[in-house]
């Protein structure tokens, strides 16, 4: 651990009085003690501390005394925290307690150390508490440093007199301002930079609970509470001597130093134990509120009436709780019943009941009976109430005892940007989102479980599509389903990825795409559950992942399997003649007559995907076609750039060439030939882009540097290689240890009439050049493109032939694949 940066010795004389050398030096001592950490060095830092500003005030008589609040109150020092202080008196004169409050702030300040300071007389304390929220919440944990010691005691005796008696109206004004904090810094548990004290689930929540108890009102649930603050404590100490800095926010670039301070494997298993600890503090949050709730709009502290909700499962107050007959020892379903029942409610599940069930239900037998498997699918099936009642059954351990394999994706976070949950979170979004496409499938309990289960096999070694598949075969016979619907199961967590990555990646003409994905599927009631598969997956995965252009390739491409599933074929073997749209027929036109490169820009704004039916529209776009076009911003979508040019060497690397000089990310990439007026080929070239940042260039500009590139009077290999150097130190400090390498590979059996070479690597300007110019110095032709990104990856799949027009062979394409994978590697 790094501690050089933290405050050195003025003095090396001296041990802990009231010299800010002998502090400074104890306190470094402390603090590189790697035998003591956690609780006990926080608490030996505030009883150090304390000494030090004991020594500063020193004998200042009755009437005036030092009072530690907030963190430094409860004895909670990190090692950067900051001292809240409050210097208390009786109404000595002004220029005395201005002398005493000079001799203890100016060495503290002297030090560097952090200083959050007030001076008040009792009545100007209650004042302060009464009027600021944030002032009252310190003061609950007022204690005593120095000083008179009745002073202390008296106010803290009234302030907390006070908040309980106002307890109604204070506990209502802090649940808004949790809220409103909860809305900006988001939910700890979920976030890869998360902030350790301001999210929802920090310390400051833990600090709320404190409080609330403090109103006698209601008390947190206290298992694991103190275990999951200390947790998050000792991640900040971490934090604090690891960077040398204050601070609450978890840095990805920091993270893999703290776990190696905490001796933990890896960032990941460092993530995965702060999401832990922010979900035992958010449940306990969502509990006590609810008990807030109940007990401020209740006249008596009676149990009101009892309404049954299913066999042994009655609501009483706003909460599901077990009906006095039952007997959850001698009812293994009553657990699932009851979640059941209080998700299709939409009501919660009280903790008293599901601590009882966990304490007393026996487990279910395996296989488990039809009523269990109803059931389970029945709590699936209750959309956004499933949430609450599965993060309740969670909290007290019986989703893992009902599916084992649950706790290896149990809070597991998720490196790809495109993700906004940990793994767990994503299963259970995607089986709300699937609620709304029951409709559409012949099986919807199958649905259901399959939305929950597909990645399951996450946190395994291998693809995790594979992986999932064998998990969840045991998973599927364990649950009582037979061997028909266990294959089922089994193939949509196996192909839950096929249509998109198909869709976006192939060459959907081409009729090997079509038929490979039917051999897949295999019947037409399995095609429906993945189509609505693919769509929950997606709209739970983040708001990048799905839009109205996914969701048409995907319906189209679902329409075509369906037609060969349906007895269809996927015709004689050659691709459907293409059929260029009026505009790129006119574009292609006078790119043969102008000889030079032609192109038009237009913004594309599209209406977000409906999240019950996954699809969306385009709004109208306007060309653009005028020379030079006004810049305007891009739209979330992003553009279309259409380009015709007369076919000759070198067009795929020199436009992906440009694009990039001009920051344009491309998004999806299509190249097709045509001979518009029977007299020789021109290119195609339909893109969707978007600008890294900032506006879309100027369509001339593109069409002046493509020309450039074309004739060789613009070096694109010297510009993007200047830019890449000014980029290579800042992404390198970002993505610490660096990208795996890149993967090329060919796709087996991708189509008839071209070898589909497939490319994974890290996104980057430029990567699409690279591609192109290693593609055109191997000798073959590029009968279309289909580039995407995931994330920070980049997955893009490229048609080639041989001279001839045919295929590569296979021992070609294998070598091609290869001197294109040792390219991008260097």
């Amino acid at each position: 651990m790094t501690t050089a940066s933290l405050p050195g010795p003025a003095d090396p004389t001296g041990e802990s009085g009231a010299e800010p050398g002998g502090y400074a030096a104890a306190r470094l001592r402390l603090l590189a003690e790697e035998a003591r950490s956690g609780p006990p060095r926080r608490a030996a830092l505030a009883e150090l501390t304390d000494a030090w500003l004991a020594g500063l005030l020193g004998e200042a008589g009755e009437g005036i005394a030092l009072v530690a609040v907030g963190g430094y109150g409860r004895g909670e020092l990190s090692p950067r925290s900051d001292l809240d202080l409050l210097l208390l008196h009786t109404g000595r004169a002004p220029e005395e307690v201005a002398a005493v409050a000079d001799r203890i702030w100016y060495p503290v300040w002297d030090l560097g150390i952090a200083l959050d300071h007030s001076v008040r007389t009792p009545d100007e304390a209650r004042r302060a508490a009464a009027e600021d929220l944030r002032v009252q919440l310190g003061l609950l944990d007022a204690r005593h440093v120095a000083g008179d010691a009745a002073l202390t005691a008296s106010l803290r005796t009234d302030l907390l007199a006070r908040w309980r008696a106002d307890a109604p109206r204070r506990l209502a004004e802090l649940r808004e301002t949790c809220e409103e904090r909860a809305r900006r810094h988001g939910e700890l548990r979920f976030l890869l930079e998360p902030d350790l004290k301001e999210a929802r689930g920090g310390l400051r929540d833990a600090g709320v609970l404190r409080a609330i108890a403090a109103s006698w009102l209601a008390d947190a649930p206290r298992e694991g509470l103190d275990e999951a603050r200390r947790t998050l404590l000792d991640v900040r100490d971490a934090l604090h001597l690891t960077t040398g800095r204050a601070g609450d926010r978890l840095a990805l670039q920091d993270q893999d130093r703290v776990a190696e301070a905490l001796a933990l494997p890896d960032a990941d298993a460092l993530l995965r134990r702060v999401y832990e600890a922010a979900r035992v503090i958010s449940y306990a949050g969502d509990v006590t509120w609810r008990e807030v709730a109940r007990v401020s709009g209740s006249r008596t502290r009676r149990p009101g009436p009892r309404t049954p909700l299913a066999e042994n499962v009655v609501v009483q107050e706003g909460e599901v709780v077990l009906a006095r007959t039952a007997r959850p020892e001698r009812d293994p379903v009553l657990p699932l019943r009851a979640a059941a029942a209080a998700a299709q409610a939409g009501l919660p599940l009280a903790r008293a009941a599901v601590r009882r069930l966990a304490a007393t239900a026996p487990p279910l037998p395996v296989p488990w009976p039809a009523e269990a498997r109803e059931q389970f699918v029945t709590l699936l099936g209750a959309g956004e109430a499933t949430v609450g009642v599965w993060e309740a059954l969670e909290a007290e351990g019986l989703i893992t005892a009902l599916l084992p394999d649950w706790e290896r994706v149990r809070c597991r976070p998720q490196r790809n940007a495109v993700h906004r949950w940990t793994v767990d979170r994503h299963l259970i979004e995607t089986a709300v989102r699937a609620r709304a496409r029951v409709r559409r499938v012949g099986r919807p309990d199958l649905l259901l479980v399959a939305a929950l289960l597909h990645d399951i096999g996450k946190g395994l070694p291998g693809d995790h599509s594979v992986t999932g598949e064998a998990v969840v075969r045991g998973l599927a016979a364990r649950m009582g389903f037979d061997a028909a619907d266990t294959a089922t199961l089994a193939g949509l967590v196996r192909h839950h990825l096929l249509l998109v990555e198909t869709a976006t990646r192939r060459d959907l003409d081409d009729p090997a795409t079509v038929r490979t994905v039917a051999d897949a599927v295999g019947d037409v009631g399995t095609l429906e559950l993945l189509h609505a598969l693919t769509e929950a997956d997606a709209l739970a995965t983040g708001p990048a992942a799905w839009s109205a252009w996914r969701a048409g390739l995907v319906a189209d491409l679902v329409r075509r399997v369906g037609a060969v599933l349906a007895g269809g074929s996927a015709d004689s073997g050659r691709p459907a003649a293409f059929r260029p749209t009026a505009e790129a027929r006119r574009l292609a036109v006078e790119a043969w007559r102008t000889g030079g490169p032609v192109l038009t820009l237009r913004t594309r704004t599209e209406a977000p995907a409906d999240p019950d039916t996954g699809t969306g529209t385009d709004r109208d776009p306007t060309p653009d076609t005028a020379p030079d076009p006004v810049p305007t911003a891009p739209e979330p979508v992003g553009a279309e750039l259409l380009i015709a040019l007369r076919d000759r060497p070198g067009v795929l690397p020199a436009v992906a060439g440009v694009l990039a000089l001009h920051r344009l990310t491309v998004r999806a990439a299509d190249l097709r030939a045509v001979d518009p007026l029977g007299e020789g080929p021109v290119l195609l070239l339909s893109w969707r882009v978007a600008a890294e940042y900032g506006s879309l260039p100027q369509a001339a500009r593109l069409r002046a540097d493509l020309a450039r590139a074309l004739e060789g009077s613009l070096d694109v290999p010297a510009r993007l290689a200047e830019r890449e150097a000014a980029r290579r130190g800042v992404r390198a400090r970002r993505r610490g240890a660096g990208a795996p390498p890149p993967r090329v590979t060919v796709a087996p059996a991708g189509s008839r009439v071209a070898t589909v070479i497939e490319v994974r690597a890290q996104d980057a300007p430029g990567l699409l050049y690279r591609i192109g110019r290693a593609l055109e110095d191997a000798g073959v032709t590029v009968r279309s493109a289909h580039a995407g990104t995931l994330g920070a990856d980049a997955v893009d799949a490229f048609y080639v032939t041989g001279p001839t027009g045919a295929p590569l062979p296979p021992d070609e394409a294998a070598a091609l694949a290869g001197e294109l994978e040792r390219a991008l590697g260097g």
